[in-house]
């Protein structure tokens, strides 16, 4: 099977960049993220293109990030928040190995913090925690459905995470 060996998915918070280190690190595979691909690409932060582009043009650089990935990385591929949203993107996703790192509200606001860089979690009613617990009950359906593993990280170090993928996908 080409692509990449493990696609982690999942909302802010939830631990993607990390984990995915950490499981390249394992497995001795390259990791990449595509947000990181997107900010290489538009050449200025994701919160930029939010703000100077709109978050519509995010979503186009980010489908394009994430078909571009799929077809030329074998590694582990960490995807954006948001990038299973779009239907093309799950589309391109099925057939492989895609582990959902699952975030309780709590958890979601002690990582993200005050959500410097989240443009997603700026402005809005209710605070920083009322958006997060939107964004968490809104986005779940479709994060289990996208993946093949569901992998919960609260109370759980990166490092577990990490070893919990290694076992299950052994």
């Amino acid at each position: 099977m080409s692509g990449p060996k493990v696609v982690l998915i999942g909302p802010m918070g939830s631990g993607k960049t990390t984990v995915a280190t950490l499981l390249g690190e394992r497995w001795g595979l390259p990791v990449r993220d595509t947000d990181a691909d997107i900010v290489s690409t538009a050449g200025k932060p994701v919160s930029e293109i939010f703000v100077d582009d709109g978050e519509a043009a995010f979503r186009a650089l980010e489908r394009e990030a994430v078909a571009t990935a799929v077809r030329e990385h074998t590694g582990v591929l960490a995807l954006g928040g948001g990038a299973v949203l779009a239907p093309e993107t799950r589309a391109v996703l099925e057939g492989l190995p895609v582990v959902y790192l699952r975030v309780g509200l709590a958890d979601a606001v002690k990582r993200v913090g005050l959500g410097a860089g989240r443009p997603l979690l700026l402005g809005g009613d209710g605070g920083l925690r009322a958006r997060i617990r939107k964004l968490l009950e809104d986005r779940a359906p479709i994060y289990e459905a996208a993946a093949t593993l569901v992998v919960d990280t609260d109370g759980k170090t990166p490092a577990e995470v990490a070893d919990e993928i290694v076992e299950e996908l052994a």
